[in-house]
């Protein structure tokens, strides 16, 4: 006999569904974040600001699995993962089905994104070295990275009217920007390296791959073979946030077992809300406490070459990679632009990529072992990504006027759709509609 749910649980799952869809929501995660970062900065520089530092620093964890770790590292190893298996589930939609299927279509926004990587990396080291800080080098990717969340709330609330291709390519180039960020962790930013270790935690996930492709998910299954994934990676001295990644990239795309939603439409609607309500919030929380106040307060900080190697990193090395590497792409090969857009539109874009928030602070933590650089290059990452917000925003609530005045004087260029098309059963990025 089949059970019927009673109207109390249709109530539960109904908050809970509405829940959901507000906290992911690109423009409640992005307040979410300002919300948290703002606090801990506030909060790190009060008179009580030996009580947040104290707080950041509390260990927990067993010791016999070398876990015992304090709050903040918790925090960027740990809530963090759950963020990067949602990337991970990100990419792997967008690989099989989404916006990177047809390298001829993702082509120009893949290329910018190396573009917009390699020059702010360029310019960081091109400051520092004529600075004559030489010990700062270890920071070179901080500025080379995108945060997708941020730079899609901005683009939701102030690009209304925008065509939805200036979203996907926005939405294409971050995605390129967090995987090649994930490489770069992986790669430059690994001390000591276990092979043993990391074997093992590709021997679980590869368990974790079966699972996951079978009839039924079994929760009571994947969360372990995750859990115990995470803490290998961890014992074998990589970041342990890969872990996350390489996980959601196993989860398929494709509907399957006759299900009408794919297991990366499925996973992302519970996940998501995790990652963007808790997770990446408490990460800013405990990651954005910048003492500006002691330790020569903020001139002295400021005062870093990292500071101006960054901010000028991410403004104006974003701006001229992406930019520069689209115009040189489209004319010196057969790749193209979709209609209508050409690369001045994608001005805003390119300011939008500028802020780095999540990855460009965890990357800041792992790029030096003295406070006073943590502490100058995690003051430049949040001022650098609160001016190219203000810019990307101001840009773009000047072009969105424009093409809703051309739209309703019935202007043959005007743009046919509003950008920031989203799946609202699941949340996902819809680069497609």
């Amino acid at each position: 006999m089949t059970r019927l749910a009673s109207p109390q649980t249709d109530d539960r799952l109904s908050r809970r569904a509405r829940l959901g869809g507000w906290v992911t929501r690109e423009t409640t995660g992005g307040a979410l974040l300002i919300t948290a970062a703002a606090l801990a900065l506030v909060w790190a520089n009060s008179p009580i600001r030996d009580t947040y530092f104290t707080v950041v620093e509390t260990v927990l964890g067993p010791p016999a699995l070398h876990l015992d770790l304090p709050l903040g590292t918790w925090a960027a190893d740990g809530l963090l993962a759950i963020f990067f298996f949602v990337v991970g589930i990100e990419l792997k939609h967008e690989f099989v089905v989404g916006s990177l299927r047809d390298v001829r279509q993702a082509g120009v926004p893949m290329l910018a994104a190396v573009g917009g990587m390699a020059v702010p990396a360029g310019i960081y080291s091109a400051v520092v070295v004529l600075a004559g800080d030489r010990g700062a080098l270890s920071g070179w990717a901080i500025p080379a990275a995108t945060d997708i969340a941020f730079a899609l709330a901005v683009l939701a609330v102030f690009g209304r009217g925008l065509p939805t291709a200036i979203r996907t390519f926005l939405l294409t180039l971050a995605v390129v920007d967090d995987l090649l960020a994930i490489v770069v962790i992986a790669v430059f930013y690994t001390d000591q390296l276990r092979l043993h270790y990391l074997a093992a935690s590709l021997v679980t996930i590869a368990v974790f791959a079966v699972l996951v492709r079978a009839r039924r998910m079994r929760w009571w299954l994947l969360l372990p073979m995750a859990l115990t994934a995470w803490v290998l990676m961890h014992e074998a001295g990589i970041h342990a946030t890969i872990a996350g990644v390489l996980l959601g990239l196993t989860v398929p795309a494709r509907g399957s077992h006759g299900e009408s939603r794919s297991r990366t439409h499925q996973l992302e609607a519970r996940i998501k809300p995790i990652s963007a309500g808790i997770a990446l919030p408490v990460f800013a929380f405990f990651s954005a406490g910048v003492n500006l106040v002691d330790s020569g307060g903020l001139v002295s900080i400021l005062g870093q070459p990292v500071v101006p190697a960054i901010v000028g990193g991410l403004v104006l090395g974003k701006l001229v990679g992406i930019l520069g590497v689209t115009w040189l792409v489209t004319r010196i090969t057969p790749l193209r632009l979709p209609d209508r857009i050409g690369v001045r539109d994608l001005l805003p874009v390119a300011l939008l990529a500028g802020i780095g928030f999540t990855v460009a602070l965890l990357i800041a933590e792992l790029s030096f072992a003295d406070a006073a650089h943590t502490s100058g290059a995690k003051a430049a990452v949040l001022g650098a990504s609160l001016l190219a917000a203000t810019l990307g925003a101001l840009i773009l609530r000047w072009v969105s006027r424009t093409a809703r005045r051309r739209a309703v004087h019935g202007r043959p260029d005007a743009p046919a759709t509003a950008c920031g098309d989203v799946d609202e059963e699941t949340g996902l990025l819809d680069p497609g509609r």
